[in-house]
């Protein structure tokens, strides 16, 4: 297989719409995508109800670590995903940034945050599709 889509997952914590997000695709995509996470100002832990969700559906993120967005991280990647940043994460000309307005799991259980994970889950099928029909950017 020729060069891999690289997907970046990009917020302002990196502890649960991102982490959710690149958790899915890296399972959904199998191989076939390179996918990182990052935040634009990063907190100490995951959300411990998004490890719990992410755990009901048979992903173990309970070892990742919110990251900060490193420099050339965004200008690397095919498609940067903003997941909850606003005006926090920035723009670089030429990439392409679709904007997953979604509820933040911030402050909400296990069984708040599934609804989350699974409008993750969807659009994360469909970005996935849209890559591999060459869509990149």
């Amino acid at each position: 297989m020729g060069d891999l889509p690289e997907v970046l997952f990009m917020c302002t914590d990196n502890a649960g719409r991102s982490q959710m997000a690149a958790a899915l695709l890296a399972r959904e995509g199998a191989g076939r995508v390179r996918v990182t996470s990052a935040g634009s100002q990063p907190v100490g832990a995951v959300n411990p109800a998004v490890v719990a969700a992410m755990a009901e559906a048979g992903i173990d993120i309970s070892a990742e670590v919110p990251a900060a967005l490193r420099p050339g991280q965004a200008e690397a990647a095919d498609v940067v995903v903003r997941t909850g940043c606003g005006d926090a994460c920035p723009v670089f000309p030429g990439k392409r940034y679709p904007d997953w307005q979604l509820p933040g799991p911030a402050g909400l259980s296990a069984g708040h945050v599934r609804p989350i994970r699974d409008e993750i889950a969807r659009r994360v099928r469909a970005l996935l599709a849209e890559l591999a029909a060459g869509g990149r950017g």
